[in-house]
C-alpha cells in the first residue's frame, strides 16, 4: 500500500513534534543545562537547523512544553469540578487529584522554576502558567465551600496556594527520597488538610451561634412582664 504523502504543514509538525517529545526526555534525563540542542535534534532525528527553525532556543522549547502541560492540567481539573456530586464526592475527588504524586512530568517543572530565577523574562511568561492555575484553583475552592451557603475559614487564594504548595513540595521531596513519600501518606495529608478546615468552620458557626445566644437569650423574643400581684407564696 502506498504510503501517503504529507504535505509541508503536516511534515512541520510531525518535526516540531518530534523535537518537544525528544527534548522533555532528555531534559527529564540530563536536565536543561547538560542537554544541547544537537542532544535534542539528534535524538529526533534531525539536525541544528530543524530545531532552530522551529525555536529560538532551548528556553522558548520549555515554555512550549510548560504551556502544554499546563493546558492539559486545567483541562483535567476543570473536568474534575465540572463532574458535579455531593460536597463529599467533590472532596473526595480533590483529594485524590492533589494526592498524586507519579508524575513524570514534575521535573521539567523544576527546570522551569530554577531558570525563571535567573532569567526574567522568562520568569514573566513562566509565571502566567502559575497565576492562571492559581486563579483556577481558587475559584473553584469558592464553589466548593460556597455550594451549601458556608464562608471560606480562609481566603480562597491563600488556600489555592497553600495546596499548590503542598503538592510541589511533597512532589520535590519524592524526586529526592521516593522511598519516604508515598501517595497514601500524601492522601492522608489532603484529607487531613480538608476535614482541619471544615471542623474550623463548623467549630466558627458554633461559637458565634453561641455568642448570639449569651448576648440575647430571649432569642430576640420578649420575655413576659411578672406583675407583683401575679406572685403568690
Amino acid at each position: 500500500m502506498k504510503r501517503e504523502r504529507l504535505t509541508r504543514a503536516q511534515r512541520k509538525e510531525q518535526t516540531l513534534e518530534r523535537l518537544l517529545e525528544a527534548a522533555r526526555t532528555m531534559f527529564v534525563k540530563k536536565g536543561l543545562a547538560a542537554t544541547s540542542v544537537e542532544d535534542i535534534a539528534g535524538a529526533a532525528g534531525y539536525t541544528r537547523g530543524a530545531f532552530y527553525s522551529n525555536f529560538d532556543g532551548k528556553s522558548e522549547l520549555l515554555l512550549e512544553l510548560m504551556r502544554r502541560d499546563h493546558d492539559r492540567a486545567q483541562t483535567n481539573l476543570r473536568a474534575m469540578m465540572e463532574e458535579g456530586g455531593t460536597r463529599e464526592q467533590i472532596k473526595a475527588r480533590a483529594t485524590t487529584y492533589y494526592s498524586r504524586l507519579d508524575y513524570d512530568g514534575f521535573p521539567l517543572w523544576v527546570e522551569a522554576t530554577l531558570l525563571a530565577c535567573r532569567d526574567d523574562e522568562f520568569q514573566k511568561r513562566f509565571n502566567a502558567f502559575r497565576q492562571e492555575k492559581l486563579d483556577q484553583v481558587g475559584a473553584y475552592i469558592r464553589t466548593f465551600w460556597e455550594r451549601d451557603g458556608r464562608q471560606l475559614p480562609l481566603q480562597a487564594d491563600a488556600l489555592a496556594l497553600g495546596l499548590e504548595s503542598l503538592r510541589d513540595g511533597m512532589q520535590l521531596f519524592r524526586m529526592c527520597h521516593p522511598q519516604m513519600v508515598s501517595d497514601e501518606a500524601m492522601q492522608t495529608m489532603i484529607a487531613g488538610l480538608f476535614s482541619c478546615l471544615w471542623m474550623r468552620q463548623s467549630e466558627e458557626i458554633r461559637r458565634a451561634d453561641h455568642r448570639a445566644r449569651v448576648s440575647d437569650p430571649g432569642g430576640g423574643r420578649r420575655m413576659p412582664t411578672v406583675r407583683a400581684e401575679n406572685i403568690h407564696d
